[in-house]
């Protein structure tokens, strides 16, 4: 989409990412792996940032919010797919503004941006998964009107279980 001056009158930007924000990303997944209290779960280095965002075809993306100039916050997202819908999603796998620039709107307008995205990729839905402990990212969402999908539960497999089964 390019860049987008949002909130004009707060002086906030959102620029998506280059391959020069690769150590700023980064350094934004820290720190959300620090508030969901997952730090040791970060394994990624700046060349894993460079390798997934910035190759020949990347599957992920991110969009970056800035206000006065300095990186505040970040959405990283990708596309995947509806087969009931017949359309592709977008789904967030992280929206994440520094503590001391909450409540200022820019969480919301680094949502309604990836919003534009999905709608100009002519998407079905955006969805996210959120911890179920994290009360304000939970009232932050329904505030929007986004719903809590109660029913569903998240199953994963490791890269060591997907070894494994593949052994």
């Amino acid at each position: 989409m390019g860049e987008s001056t949002i909130l004009s009158n707060l002086n906030f930007t959102i620029k998506e990412a280059s391959v020069n924000d690769a150590s700023v990303i980064l350094d934004f997944i820290k720190q959300i792996a620090e508030y969901e209290k997952l730090s040791h779960e970060v394994v990624g280095q700046v060349d894993d940032i460079i390798n997934s965002f910035f190759c020949e075809h990347p599957k992920v993306f991110c969009v970056i919010g800035y206000h006065q100039n300095k990186a505040v916050g970040y959405a990283i997202y990708f596309f995947n797919y509806s087969t009931f819908l017949g359309k592709h999603g977008l789904y967030l796998e992280d929206l994440f503004v520094m503590p001391e620039f909450r409540g200022k709107g820019f969480g919301k307008e680094l949502l309604i941006y990836l919003t534009k995205i999905a709608l100009n990729n002519n998407c079905g839905r955006m969805e996210w998964s959120v911890l179920d402990w994290n009360t304000p990212a939970i009232n932050f969402y329904k505030s929007l009107h986004a719903k809590p999908l109660e029913e569903w539960t998240i199953f994963r497999l490791t890269e060591a279980e997907l070894r494994e089964l593949n052994s």
